[in-house]
């Protein structure tokens, strides 16, 4: 059993009055699924169940409000500022419990984070900064006012204990309320509120004394803190390991986190940290507190987790958007099924939805709250699917027709699965997407009815030949090239290179190209992962892009590193600046009303992507005058990312609904 080569992963622990079975735990995870009035509703606890029956040893559900409208962090957060949300908290944690599982939640006041557009009042901080760039200005709280939400926190945390749940957690980071005071980039107070650490730490340690004399000696009391912020001006690690000397006589386990909203990469992990990477932070509070510790970051990979577990970096390994991913990740290590999990892949794409109002989504898992209950669903009468185009969102649509009992043919014109994302995958700073097509080619090749048949193209005859009552085209994008002088001759020439060129070719680039000049006209995505790539090699970057803003369409996560990473390695940025002409060795761009010449050893042209769809027209004149239905989904459909094509793929149970074969 995997479970032997994972012993400290499945080592049970007690904290207080709560045993674990295991080290795992489920992080906080915002997912805008509760009612508009903060109630629980049946769609979040059969998230949470789905996270329990997968065998997690804690579920901490996500931050309540401790005080609404004030400290709302947004219009569908879970409230636990009055008594009469007990019921439904109460009947998520007996869900929960019935696995196995014990539950934890954590307790918040958004502070300046609040959006005062929602609650129609201005928000309230330590000070009159806002926590963001462009963020609403906040109100300095009064000494009397501080003592109110000490109050909301305590009674919010006897409420938590009322309803059922196995302990609680504080919310001291991550921009928010608590943290707010305890940051000197929010926090210039001149009473006893600011100033000096033990000052900026008065607040947490009063809401820590309240919630203890709440909930009493036994219910153990988590706290959620940023080690270090990572952020110019704000607490270091060593600044942090002084502040919880103020907070370890009320603390059980220290929830251990970095970054705050200016600096939300390293909150929410971005892609290019490595696993586990917080866990220094963690091992360092762990030796400054001599108390338990739990740490997060990245970590996907038992032998990481179990890794950091031997070294006595952390006692407790926090999980988030892995089990967003895949709800299953620790039965499958426990159970010997390694393989079959579901990796994250750290895109930020869905899951970050504390970042607004809409619901949470995963790119990778098209269903984070049903699971795998569309298995369940049995064929009436017989159905033949043909899937062409074997990237993420074809590999999808297949394993789910066959995975509910249609005869089903995945036809690729290329040698390998996995589309586009197969292919970035293989550049080093983008092989965590190399994950999930990975997982599908593996899903795919457990299925005896999926029929996979590569290096063919999908002709008439051949689609004709399978007998299909369902055609499903999934043939992808390729590379935007506009009607601009001298670019498709020099691409033709070799002279400049699209992004295929780079990740079909990433080895041939030397490890160090310093003084190497590497244009890239496009700053969205791709044009950012080109950069991405080169920057970090000492290579002279330069990125044009046509609009005012680069990544302009990326999630705000990985927006604010991309933007980071220009910075950080002195990449020189043309915004506002359009391409004009392309020469053998160099690009003439507009900009400032000036027309410029850039010269390049490596050019790049990353203007987007277009729709593939080679024999679409031909596919419906052909079939659907027979009565056969013809889809058209993924990138083939329209260029967007990965997640919507992911659910396409799977929507395809709506299409067999609709015709009957369910």
């Amino acid at each position: 059993m995997a479970a032997k080569n994972f012993r400290k992963l499945f080592e049970p622990c007690t904290v207080k009055s709560m045993t674990l079975k295991n080290r795992i735990v489920m992080t906080p995870i915002g997912t805008n699924f509760a009612e508009h009035t903060g109630e629980v509703n049946e769609k979040i606890i059969e998230y949470y169940r789905q996270r329990a029956k997968g065998g997690t040893a804690l579920i901490t559900v996500e931050g309540a409000s401790v005080y609404s409208p004030q400290g709302a962090a947004g219009a569908y957060q879970l409230r636990i500022d009055h008594d009469n949300y007990i019921p439904g908290l109460y009947r998520l944690c007996e869900k929960v419990h019935e696995y196995g599982a014990k539950i934890s939640i954590l307790l918040n006041h958004a502070g300046a984070a609040a959006n005062g557009s929602m609650t129609n009042i201005q928000p309230v901080s330590a000070s009159d900064i806002p926590t963001s760039r462009g963020g609403d200005i906040p109100r300095p709280l009064s000494k009397d006012e501080i003592l109110t939400i000490v109050d909301k926190f305590a009674k919010a945390a006897q409420r938590a204990v009322t309803a059922g749940f196995d302990a609680v957690e504080i919310q001291a980071g991550h921009g928010y309320l608590l943290n707010q005071f305890l940051s000197p980039l929010t926090n210039d107070r001149t009473d006893e509120f600011g100033g000096s650490k033990e000052n900026r730490a008065r607040f947490t340690t009063l809401v820590l004394k309240a919630v203890r004399e709440a909930v009493g000696e036994n219910i153990p009391i988590f706290l959620s803190i940023s080690a270090d912020e990572l952020a110019e001006g704000g607490n270091t690690l060593e600044d942090t390991k002084e502040i919880v000397e103020y907070f370890k006589e009320y603390v059980d386990v220290f929830s251990v986190s970095a970054g705050l909203t200016c600096s939300i990469q390293y909150q929410y992990d971005a892609d290019y940290l490595p696993d586990g990477w917080k866990s220094y932070m963690s091992k360092a509070l762990k030796e400054a507190t001599g108390k338990p510790c739990l740490t997060s970051g990245n970590i996907r990979e038992p032998e990481v987790a179990n890794r950091i577990l031997e070294d006595g970096e952390a006692d407790f390994i926090a999980i988030g958007r892995g089990l967003i991913a895949d709800p299953e990740w620790v039965n499958k290590v426990q159970f010997g099924n390694t393989e079959d999990i579901n990796r994250c892949i750290s895109c930020n794409n869905g899951c970050t939805a504390t970042l607004g109002d809409e619901p949470i989504r995963c790119t990778i898992n098209p269903s984070i709250v049903s699971g795998e209950y569309y298995k369940n669903y049995k064929l009436k009468k017989p159905c033949n699917v043909v899937v062409i185009g074997g990237g993420t969102a074809g590999l999808e649509a297949a394993c789910t027709a066959a995975e509910v009992g249609c005869s089903t043919v995945l036809i690729e014109k290329t040698g390998q699965l996995g589309g586009l994302a197969r292919r970035v995958g293989k550049m080093p700073n983008k092989r965590r997407l190399g994950y999930f097509p990975e997982y599908l080619e593996h899903r795919a090749s457990k299925l005896k009815n999926l029929f996979v048949i590569k290096n063919t193209e999908a002709t008439i005859d051949l689609i004709e030949g399978c007998k299909p009552d369902i055609v499903v085209n999934a043939t992808g994008s390729f590379p935007l090239l506009p009607d601009i002088k001298g670019l498709k001759e020099n691409l033709k020439a070799g002279n400049v290179s699209t992004i295929f060129d780079l990740v079909d070719n990433v080895e041939s680039y030397e490890e160090n190209l310093e003084g190497k000049k590497v244009v890239v006209i496009g700053g969205g995505n791709v044009g950012l992962d080109v950069v991405e790539f080169f920057a970090p090699r000492k290579a002279d970057v330069t990125i044009v892009e046509q609009k005012s803003r680069f990544g302009e369409t990326l999630d705000f996560i990985t927006r604010t590193g991309s933007l980071a990473m220009l910075s950080k390695y002195g990449v020189h940025q043309y915004p506002n600046a359009s391409l004009l002409e392309v020469k053998n060795d160099r690009f003439v761009v507009r900009h400032d009303y000036k027309d410029i010449e850039l010269e390049f050893d490596y050019g790049f042209i990353c203007l987007g992507m277009e729709s593939a769809t080679p024999a679409l027209k031909e596919l419906y004149d052909h079939f659907i005058y027979e009565g056969i239905e013809v889809l058209n989904i993924g990138d083939s459909a329209q260029t967007r990312r990965i997640i919507e094509g992911v659910k396409e793929g799977r929507d395809i149970i709506l299409s067999l609904e609709r015709l009957n074969f369910i």
